[in-house]
């Protein structure tokens, strides 16, 4: 993939590995639009990189992705290479839970995770494709799209919806100029799931650097450490992989 020269929009773009992808891009010469729920954090990101475009936009409300289609559509024409990344993950124990009552918290996950990185990717394909320029959609599942984690199991499965998405997008999409692109993290230091959780993780900045290494060198899907190795697991590994992780966090 070519990284400069380009237009971007990237979804949860204010923090995290959102943020990172952000500065590597805007580095390289491209035009970047980040959006996210909270208007502070995108002021804070503001803040660092002025150069950086702005949205308010929640993308697991339906009404608000269709919005920033339109807004893409009259206000930046230009764009190019939808990033989806804003993403969800909680941690609960099935036995402990409560979906009777409280069932709106666990579909935020599925909403934010799926329904978005769906609906976006469906909006803005056929917009990319009659465009006749060079363009792209970059999926960002992750490694537990492979190996879940039994703690976390709502967070996998959809990563592992993403994922399926993503390879069905890339073949009916092949006979275009719209390159579809699976990046899948392994667990990296973000605030990902709540602050400090993944103090374990790779360093945001390396697991960064790694990923736009495989963007430059044209790579389709792109993992990074373990998430790396889990891209090409068999099943017996896949399932000694969900056992090991499952008995460190539980």
């Amino acid at each position: 993939m070519e990284l400069k020269g380009n237009t971007i929009l990237i979804t949860g773009g204010a923090s995290g590995i959102g943020f990172a992808f952000a500065e590597r891009f805007l580095q390289a010469g491209s035009q970047v639009i980040i959006c996210g729920r909270r208007e502070s954090k995108l002021q804070e990101a503001k803040d660092k990189h002025p150069e950086l475009i702005t949205r308010v936009c929640d993308v697991s409300v339906e009404a608000e992705r269709l919005t920033l289609l339109e807004w893409v559509k009259e206000e930046h024409p230009e764009v190019n290479v939808l990033v989806n990344n804003a993403g969800i993950q909680q941690r609960f124990a099935v036995l402990e839970a409560d979906p009777v009552n409280n069932w709106a918290y666990y579909n935020k996950e599925i909403s934010a995770n799926i329904e978005a990185p769906f609906h976006l990717s469906m909006l803005f394909a056929p917009y990319f494709s009659s465009s006749g320029k060079k363009a792209a959609i970059i999926n960002v599942t992750s490694g537990l799209a492979f190996t879940p984690m039994a703690i976390a199991p709502i967070y996998s499965a959809t990563k592992a919806a993403l994922h399926s998405f993503t390879m069905s997008l890339r073949l009916q999409l092949a006979e275009t100029k719209v390159k579809v692109i699976e990046v899948a993290p392994p667990a990296v230091n973000t605030d990902l799931g709540g602050v400090g959780i993944h103090t374990f993780g790779e360093p945001v900045d390396e697991f960064a650097d790694g990923i736009f290494k495989g963007l430059a060198e044209g790579k389709e899907e792109i993992g990074y450490g373990s998430s790396a190795k889990a891209l090409r697991m068999s099943r017996d590994e896949i399932d000694e992989a969900v056992k090991n992780i499952y008995s460190r966090v539980k």
